[in-house]
C-alpha cells in the first residue's frame, strides 16, 4: 500500500508541475498585464511542435530542441502581444477572451496545416529514458527531472520578481501604470517583454511534455489550459505562489483520482475549485476585491 501511494503521489508531482510550467506563465501575464490570456494553452501546445520540430532537424537531440523550440514561441507571443492584444488593454474582458480564443483556433489549425491532423509520436529525452527503483517499483527518470524543474522555476522567479530591479520595476508597474510611466519606465515595452517572458514559460512547459506524453496531438493546449485556469483559480489570480500550491494539489487530486476514483477524475478537479470559490473567492492567495 505504501509503495502505491508512494508511486501515486510522485505522479502527481510531476502533473502538477506540467501544470505548474503552463500556469506560472499565465498568472505571470494576468498579474502584470491584467489579460487573462486563453491562447495561452495554444503555446504550449507550439512549444511542443516546435522543440519536436527543431530535435527532428538538429538530429533527435532533445535538448536543443527544448532550448530552441520556446525562444521561437515566444518570438510569436511577441507578434501576438505587439499588433493584438496591446490594443485590447483598456477594453473589458469579454473582449480580451473573444481575441485569445481566435487565436486558440488560428493556432490549431495552423498545427494542422504544418504538422497534419494525426498524432506524432516522439522520442525520449537523452539521459533519463530510464527509470529508476523506488520502494521495488520502477518509476520514470524523466518525471523526476520534472519535478526537480518546477521548483527551481518557481526558486527562480521569486528571485527575479523579489530580488531584483526588474522584478520592482514589473510589480511597480502592474500596481500602478500611470505613475510608472510618470517616473519614466517605458510601460509597453515592459508588458511586452513580461508577455514574451510569459508565452517563453508556457511553451518551456510544451518543450518538457515531448518526451512525457509522447504523443503530440493538434489541440493538446485545450486540456492543460482548463487545468491552468483552474490552478489560477484555486492560488488566486496574479499570485505565482498560489498558482504553485494550486499546481500541486490538482496534480495530486488528479493523480490519487486516477488510481482510485477514475470514474470522477475531472469531477473531483471541478468540485476542489468549487469549494474553494464559495470558502474563499479572491483564491489561497488573491486579493479580496
Amino acid at each position: 500500500m505504501l509503495q502505491s501511494i508512494v508511486h501515486v503521489c510522485l505522479a502527481g508531482l510531476s502533473q502538477g508541475m506540467f501544470i505548474w510550467l503552463v500556469a506560472s506563465g499565465l498568472t505571470l501575464i494576468f498579474g502584470v498585464l491584467g489579460v487573462l490570456n486563453f491562447a495561452h494553452g495554444s503555446f504550449y501546445m507550439l512549444g511542443a511542435y516546435f522543440c519536436f520540430m527543431v530535435l527532428r532537424a538538429l538530429g533527435e537531440n532533445f535538448w536543443w530542441g527544448l532550448l530552441l523550440g520556446p525562444v521561437c514561441v515566444a518570438a510569436v507571443g511577441y507578434l501576438v502581444e505587439r499588433f493584438f492584444l496591446r490594443r485590447v488593454y483598456g477594453l473589458e474582458l469579454p473582449y480580451q477572451l473573444l481575441l485569445t480564443f481566435a487565436f486558440v483556433l488560428l493556432f490549431d489549425d495552423l498545427v494542422k496545416i504544418f504538422w497534419g491532423a494525426a498524432s506524432i509520436g516522439t522520442p525520449p529525452a537523452p539521459g533519463l529514458a530510464d527509470s529508476i527503483m523506488i520502494l521495488g517499483r520502477r518509476f520514470p527518470s524523466y518525471n523526476l527531472f520534472v519535478i526537480a524543474v518546477g521548483p527551481l522555476l518557481a526558486l527562480g522567479l521569486w528571485g527575479l520578481l523579489e530580488k531584483t530591479w526588474a522584478g520592482r520595476i514589473i510589480r511597480a508597474s502592474s500596481s500602478d501604470r500611470e505613475m510608472a510611466s510618470a517616473l519614466g519606465v517605458k510601460v509597453p515595452t515592459l508588458f511586452t517583454a513580461v508577455f514574451v517572458f510569459g508565452t517563453w514559460l508556457g511553451a518551456l512547459g510544451g518543450g518538457l511534455a515531448v518526451p512525457y506524453l509522447g504523443l503530440l496531438t493538434p489541440g493538446m493546449g485545450e486540456q492543460i489550459i482548463i487545468e491552468a485556469f483552474v490552478v489560477a483559480v484555486i492560488g488566486g489570480l496574479g499570485s505565482l505562489k498560489g498558482a504553485f500550491l494550486g499546481a500541486l494539489v490538482i496534480g495530486l487530486l488528479s493523480a490519487f483520482g486516477t488510481r482510485f476514483l477514475p470514474t470522477f477524475d475531472m469531477f473531483l478537479t471541478f468540485i476542489l475549485m468549487a469549494g474553494v470559490l464559495l470558502w474563499r473567492p479572491q483564491g489561497f492567495f488573491g486579493e479580496a476585491r
